[in-house]
């Protein structure tokens, strides 16, 4: 994992603007904590920093090969889980290797097979590729877009880096943020493509992007499609299994200490379980995989069930490392850390977004630095919720007939912040979420002869694919690499996604419960109560100081009657969340809150032009 950057352009001579260069491989210095580097001829500068995982040694960035006497210039975000194989067929193609790395696999594989590469590669990825023999900058972006990639056109051509502020690091790229950002950010729609950055847009999940003396041209070398499912119920459920086991195997390739993130969930303890299995095999029975769960100060006694969660995470993850036997750690957390200005503005940095989940984008982030002080991979359960059919709207008739995006009837008016009326009459923000699930809709693959019912579920598990997953993706990548983590994330293995999206919801429902294809893998090796457990969303506190706590800080923002934060945000629709006793301040009230904290972090930070 590492964080790339650079700039190409025909106008000018970038050899003399290293100096730039440097300053935007420098805002990605906690994604590659090990290792930095730049490469630079007239039209193009290319920058890395590298988190080293995989030879240690070699896979230094960017990395050059000569081919036809030019440069092709690789640098490279992420892994790639099969380039053993791929090494060895390009071994027997004749390509020489100086190094182990996965690195030096994806550039001897683009100069064999060039942009269709992106075909045979399993992992996560994004990369950029300068090709000085075709004057040609390719950037990539894995299928299901789990790293992050981003472009501006600027300075007379395209700059790019895997997070924004590499791009607002270049000094002809301004902070500035219209209509149409704050359209993206508040609408919790998650678009791909705009981001609430003007000017600054995501390399599509699954697409290849081109920048030559011909301009700019995008394609999509992947995306999810409707094919018919014609196993029977057995097979399919031997085939889930094995591809949920190679897929874990696979991630568990590094060269550094691993562990995983262990919730006491269904998904989390089967990868839990699996990798601990695997890990003894290839190490002997002495070496047992570490887990990681994360609790709150005073979580017994306080927790109170809600619309997300029906039980505290810890018990579970506990009795699950046990049954597992996983070396397993519990992080836990007080609400002075959690209420900490410096911890909430490194959060908002490493979003480059005011729009996040408040303490549970704070916990996560501490939980990680925890996590790094002895790992620098972990393996997370994410997606298997978006593959399987585990979330409460796809088991909820009333949200199957609802005609929106369904995370909308739990997440949208009761937790977005109230916006100034001005700003919210100009949003339009009711009309822009129609429009899009109008659009959304019309992206979903269809499969001919389906009943009205299966095509409703097949809806469903599209828009959680393709936005719900992407924007818990985002999270994960961003949070995880501000401490100079990596998290690797099985269940979005595409082999996986691409079966299980096509199994009928009658399989995927075989025995009555939400997940059951996943279910049936976990049958000895989890514990009953995880396999029983109902789907529970990632804890958060319930901690009266820290309710208090966020009232005061929220109030402190919103002091100021000059400050630009009251052009945003609605403050008469904030007060009832101020006034309430902090022991009564449910979930909701409380994220409006703490969205107002970060908008303010937010803004004093980057100091956007802000064009309303």
């Amino acid at each position: 994992m590492c964080g790339i950057t650079g700039w190409v352009s025909f106008d000018r001579d970038l050899r003399p603007e290293r100096q730039v260069l440097e300053a935007m491989v420098a805002t990605m210095t906690p994604r590659g904590p090990d290792a930095g580097g730049c490469w630079a001829d007239e039209h193009a500068a290319i920058g890395h920093r590298r988190l080293a995982v995989i030879d240690i040694a070699g896979g230094q960035q960017p990395m050059v090969a000569e081919a036809d006497d030019a440069d092709v210039v690789l640098s490279y975000s992420g892994e790639v889980y099969n380039f053993v194989e791929l090494r060895e067929e390009l071994r027997r193609l004749g390509h020489p290797f100086r190094t182990q790395s996965d690195t030096e696999v994806l550039l001897r594989a683009y100069l064999e097979w060039g942009e269709e590469v992106v075909h045979r590669l399993n992992g996560m990825y994004a990369f950029a590729v300068w090709d000085q023999r075709r004057q040609a900058l390719v950037l990539v972006r894995d299928r299901l877009g789990i790293k992050p990639l981003y472009y501006a056109e600027a300075a007379g051509g395209v700059i790019f880096g895997s997070e924004p502020k590499a791009i607002l690091a270049h000094p002809e790229v301004e902070p500035r943020v219209d209509l149409n950002g704050l359209r993206e950010a508040y609408s919790l729609l998650f678009n791909s493509g705009p981001s609430v950055w003007s000017g600054i847009r995501e390399v599509l999940p699954g697409s290849i992007l081109r920048f030559d003396r011909s301009g700019l041209t995008e394609r999509t070398y992947w995306r999810i499609e409707a094919r018919p499912h014609t196993e029977d119920l057995p097979t399919t459920l031997a085939t889930v299994r094995d591809l949920v086991v190679d897929s874990a195997h696979r991630q568990l390739e590094a060269d550094v200490p691993r562990c995983t993130l262990l919730s006491g969930g269904l998904d989390s303890s089967v990868l839990t379980a699996l990798l601990n299995r695997e890990l003894q095999h290839r190490e002997g029975a002495g070496e047992r995989i570490r887990s990681f769960a994360v609790d709150y100060h005073d979580q017994q006694e306080q927790f109170t069930a809600d619309v997300l969660r029906s039980s505290p995470d810890a018990p579970f993850a506990r009795e699950a490392g046990e049954f597992i036997g996983s070396d397993h750690h519990t992080v836990l957390l007080a609400p002075d850390r959690l209420l900490d200005q410096a911890n909430r503005q490194a959060v908002v940095v490493a979003r480059d977004s005011p729009i996040g989940v408040g303490d549970m984008d704070t916990s996560l982030y501490l939980l990680f630095g925890e996590i790094r002080r002895t790992s620098t991979v972990a393996l997370s359960g994410e997606a298997a919720d978006e593959v399987f059919g585990g979330y409460p709207w796809f088991h909820s008739p009333e949200t199957i007939a609802a005609q929106t995006f369904p995370w909308l009837l739990v997440t949208n008016d009761r937790q977005a912040m109230p916006l100034h009326p001005d700003l919210s009459a100009k949003l339009r923000l009711r009309e822009f979420q129609e429009d899009t699930y109008r659009d959304a809709l019309a992206a979903v693959p269809v499969l001919d002869g389906e009943t009205a019912e299966d095509r409703r579920i097949r809806e469903l598990l599209h828009l959680s694919l393709t936005r719900w997953l992407r924007q818990l993706l985002h999270r994960k990548d961003r949070l995880s690499m501000a401490v100079g983590l990596e998290v690797r994330v099985p269940y979005c293995d595409h082999r996986l996604v691409e079966y299980v999206f096509n199994a009928p919801w009658a399989m995927k429902t075989f025995d009555g419960r939400e997940k059951s294809l996943l279910r049936s893998v976990a049958q000895g090796l989890v514990p009953q109560s995880v396999l029983d457990r109902l789907k529970n969303h990632y804890p958060a506190t319930h901690d009266v100081r820290y309710n208090r706590g966020v009232q005061q800080q929220a109030a402190d923002a919103l002091k100021d009657p000059h400050s630009v934060l009251r052009e945003i945000v609605d403050v008469k629709g904030v007060q009832p969340a101020l006034e309430v006793p902090p022991e009564k301040l449910g979930w909701a009230h409380r994220l409006r809150l703490e969205r107002v904290i970060d908008l303010s972090l937010w803004l004093g930070y980057y100091n956007p032009t802000l064009v309303l």
